[in-house]
């Protein structure tokens, strides 16, 4: 008699999901296109892993979208970003808002244009509510080493003025100003294009994410490539210090 195969084991999901969307340029290089047009096609691919991250379970999703350095790409490059930006805040406004995703942006926000500042405060107002599925953030302008000490001025001035004592500063204050505060840390990071470094992306936040690395540039990171990178996930053994001993300890 033929045995049963036994049932796959269920796919754990990450919590946090963090994104390094990476090859938009290169993936547009390679088929004789202007740059614009990777980034253009990777706005397709945010499309469908914030819809299949909200339909999984995910939590909360932050994409690395625009970082402090990428303000010395050709200024036409980020002026076609700018618009991109601002067309797919308007274009996703309605899923966004019936789907129960809560928007957020982080970063350096008041380096960007005015009218990119003004749909981001608009639809950051907006899709707070009781009924909330997932959280969608944004890193635009953003850099981890200058969040890190944005945060550090932050207590630091608590505590010239004597609001704070330093010995009440620890991890769980520190992480209460950043930027990301009230959001779990990322569990996975998923990194496109097969790039081994974090580019200075949520460097507090990740010191225990799981990193996942694929070659496969960003506009062709769809939900099949989101699934497979949980399916990884799913894998890893987190132990976060501790031995696998005490890790099976019920």
């Amino acid at each position: 008699m033929k045995s049963e195969a036994p049932e796959p084991e269920p796919m754990r999901i990450p919590r946090h999901v963090a994104i390094i969307m990476d090859g938009n340029g290169r993936w547009a290089e390679a088929q004789g296109r202007p740059r614009v047009s990777g980034h253009e096609a990777g706005a397709e691919s945010v499309r469908e892993v914030v819809r299949a991250c909200r339909e999984i379970g995910v939590e909360a999703v932050t994409l690395y979208s625009f970082s402090t350095e990428n303000w010395l790409r050709p200024a036409e490059e980020v002026e076609s970003l700018m618009a991109l930006l601002a067309r797919y805040l308007v274009g996703e406004r309605a899923e966004i808002l019936d789907n129960g995703i809560r928007f957020r942006a982080i970063g350096q926000l008041d380096r960007l244009p005015e009218n990119v500042r003004q749909l981001l405060e608009e639809l950051s107002a907006v899709s707070e509510g009781p009924d909330i599925q997932m959280t969608l953030c944004l890193a635009l302008s953003y850099g981890g080493r200058a969040e890190i000490v944005g945060s550090t001025k932050q207590l630091a001035r608590k505590v010239k003025s004597g609001e704070l004592d330093p010995e009440e500063i620890d991890e769980a204050l520190f992480s209460a100003h950043l930027h990301t505060r009230g959001l779990p840390d990322p569990d996975l990071l998923i990194r496109t294009s097969g790039e081994l470094r974090i580019s200075n992306f949520l460097l507090w936040q990740l010191a225990y994410a799981e990193i996942y690395v694929t070659d496969t540039y960003w506009p062709d990171f769809r939900k099949p490539q989101l699934l497979e990178a949980f399916q990884d996930f799913s894998k890893r053994e987190r132990r976060f210090g501790k031995t696998r001993q005490q890790v099976e300890l019920p």
